[in-house]
């Protein structure tokens, strides 16, 4: 992923040079954007047609990065999600805070198409 999302950025630097409290989640959720959100939020979610983000796992740190260890699928049903721009990850199933998100190739997901993420597809690094 190319971009921390403000409020992780804020949260590291505060956990590093403050001594607060690290931002922790029991799992962590993909999500897709039509519209790609920036590091301070916003962007077009994907919704209705069966959407639901999907929870992923990643293996242990290496080298400053990590990747996906299973392949994360969204398939449309009943309706389209558009063309498909970005992903993000976030820290809650719904709602929640954007952690970090990249811009992906547009893809068009039709009624009944699927956009699958094979494992260590999804990288995120801190360089």
């Amino acid at each position: 992923m190319s971009s921390f999302s403000d409020y992780l950025e804020d949260a590291v630097l505060n956990y590093v040079f403050r001594n607060t409290g690290a931002p922790t989640s029991t799992d962590v959720y993909l999500a897709i954007f039509t519209v790609s959100p920036s590091d301070t939020g916003g962007g077009t979610e994907v919704s209705g047609a069966g959407y639901a983000r999907q929870i992923t796992a990643f293996d242990a740190s290496s080298g400053g990065a990590i990747t996906n260890t299973a392949a994360e699928s969204f398939t449309a049903s009943g309706g389209t999600y558009g063309t498909v721009v970005a992903v993000g990850i976030f820290d809650a199933v719904t709602s929640g805070n954007l952690l970090a998100w990249d811009s992906i190739a547009s893809t068009t997901i039709a009624d009944g198409d699927k956009i699958t993420f094979p494992i260590g597809n999804i990288n995120i690094s801190l360089t």
